[in-house]
């Protein structure tokens, strides 16, 4: 079982509440969302892994039961053009759970008109593999968001 936390302090809100269809349907896997607090802050690992896939605005943490967990900063924020984003370790670098990934501001990507909502997903999981998801109420990061059996 893979347990996963939150890369990011904020408000905890299920994936229909993600203005983006591809995530509000799941179709990239099942998760959770952060609506982020409005502040320069750092996104940190959600696991222990190895960092597969590192985007200004994107990561993904494969962790050693082989569970791919993506971390997307903010909603169509690609369209940004990594305007805002700071890397702070690299695609093939080992993380531990709370090591910070990227630093962002939530406030700039409002202000840029993109949402800074924050999808958490269990990337090629089946729809019923997570377990205790948490969709509602206030986390920080590192508290745990779902396990993934």
């Amino acid at each position: 079982m893979t347990t996963v936390t939150s890369p990011l302090a904020g408000r905890a809100v299920g994936l229909t509440a993600v203005p983006d269809p591809v995530f509000a349907g799941a179709m990239v896997g099942p998760g959770t969302a952060i609506d982020p607090v409005r502040e320069l802050t750092d996104a940190v690992a959600p696991v222990d892994g190895l960092v597969v896939s590192m985007h200004p605005h994107a990561f993904v943490v494969v962790d050693e039961n082989g569970h791919g967990v993506l971390t997307h900063l903010g909603i169509d924020t690609v369209q940004l053009n990594g305007e805002g984003f700071e890397l702070l370790v690299s695609k093939g670098d080992t993380v531990k759970r709370g090591d910070a990934v990227i630093r962002w501001n939530p406030a700039a990507v409002e202000a840029a008109g993109k949402s800074p909502i924050s999808p958490i997903i269990a990337l090629e999981a089946a729809p019923d593999a997570l377990g205790s998801v948490v969709e509602a109420g206030d986390v920080k990061a590192g508290e745990e968001l779902f396990h993934w059996n």
